[in-house]
């Protein structure tokens, strides 16, 4: 009753760690219908290309191995040397089949679990033994799934091969008035045919089966919402995982920063170990804003983006430093930085006035800070 109960109470989704730790555990979904499936079609098909050129080797092979000379015959060492070259000979004829089916196997079984490997899955579990949780497997709706496909599978594929047998029977009935061989190579490549349409039944299977092993895994893996919250303060709570994070969002904020750069007015420098970008909008903004700061190797860069974009660069060491220690980026400066800002950004619309009308160019402003205030 307190595993339905629990059951019951799952109703959240599996978080992104749930799925991972199952992973390396090696639950995954698997549909064995789709991998057998698989393997099945995949062979029947490989065999009505190959099985003529595998008859061929094979014969071969045996046709050598049954002529021996007379003399070899009294030799000791023959037999061994003969055996390992003539069925090293017959294997090679059928390693391409083989190959090809371990593929199918692999394909198959990673179709919608993806690879996994993991020794905890195959490592011994007391629980195993325990007859009660035998029991419940036996009368799972897992099990009840298995025992209706079996049924499925046996109608399906005994219908499928009574059928074909009836279509069939003449061409059967023919391999008696053929010789060896030709009936051989045409047996052989009936049995692959038939192998193919009688396969062909079991893709309605697999259809009907992963969906249900999607839906069964994805069942097995909820949590319930005291589960959820549990991880969330485990996880968050790892000094690793915080730094993780915290890492993370510098990054994004740096790349946005950067991307914010170019829209930049000016940018006040220390001139090397501070840089801050200000912008000011008049009719959206109270006061500038600062929209990108750092110091060394970030102030470089930030020097080094504003040369790029020709934003203009102001050395005022007291200023930017100040600028750097009181206003975060997307807050507007502070009031008593008004005024040194104000200096700055006329000395600019100086320079540009002085450009355009080919006037004296303007003495730069030294702003007057407090920087004890900072």
């Amino acid at each position: 009753m307190a595993d339905e109960k629990q059951q019951q109470d799952k109703t959240e989704q599996a978080t992104p760690k749930r799925l991972e730790d199952a992973r390396k555990k090696g639950d995954v979904p698997r549909s064995r219908e789709l991998t057998m499936t698989g393997v099945m079609l995949t062979g029947a098909t490989t065999l009505i290309f190959m099985v003529e050129p595998m008859l061929l080797k094979i014969r071969s092979a045996m046709s050598e191995a049954l002529q021996i000379d007379r003399a070899d015959i009294f030799d000791s060492g023959y037999l061994p040397e003969a055996f390992s070259a003539y069925a090293g000979g017959a294997i090679s004829g059928l390693m391409p089949f083989a190959v090809i089916l371990l593929a199918a196997v692999f394909l198959g079984a990673t179709a919608i679990g993806g690879w996994s490997f993991s020794m905890k899955a195959v490592a011994f579990k007391v629980e195993k033994l325990n007859p009660i949780k035998g029991l419940k497997r036996v009368f799972s709706a897992n099990s009840l799934n298995e025992l209706i496909k079996s049924l499925a599978k046996f109608l399906l594929v005994a219908f499928i091969a009574l059928t074909w047998l009836w279509w069939s029977v003449d061409e059967l009935l023919s391999l008696g008035r053929e010789n060896a061989a030709v009936a051989v190579p045409h047996a052989m490549k009936i049995a692959s045919i038939s192998l193919l349409i009688v396969s062909t039944g079991l893709i309605a299977i697999s259809l009907a089966d992963v969906p249900f092993q999607l839906w069964n895994f994805q069942k097995k893996m909820k949590m319930t919402r005291q589960e959820v919250r549990d991880e969330f303060k485990e996880t968050e709570g790892r000094p690793e995982v915080k730094s993780k994070i915290r890492m993370l969002q510098q990054q994004i904020a740096t790349r946005r920063m950067m991307d914010d750069l170019p829209n930049a007015d000016v940018v006040i420098t220390n001139p090397t170990h501070f840089a801050v970008a200000l912008k000011y909008e008049e009719d959206s903004m109270g006061a500038p804003t600062v929209i990108a700061k750092g110091r060394d190797l970030l102030a470089k860069r930030i020097r080094e983006v504003a040369e790029e974009h020709n934003v203009p660069l102001f050395s005022a060491p007291p200023l930017a430093r100040s600028l750097y220690r009181s206003t975060r980026i997307g807050q507007e400066i502070s009031p008593g930085l008004y005024s040194a800002v104000a200096q700055v950004l006329a000395y600019l619309m100086q320079i540009n006035a002085a450009m355009k009308n080919g006037t004296g160019w303007p003495e730069p402003p030294v702003p007057d800070v407090d920087e004890s205030q900072y």
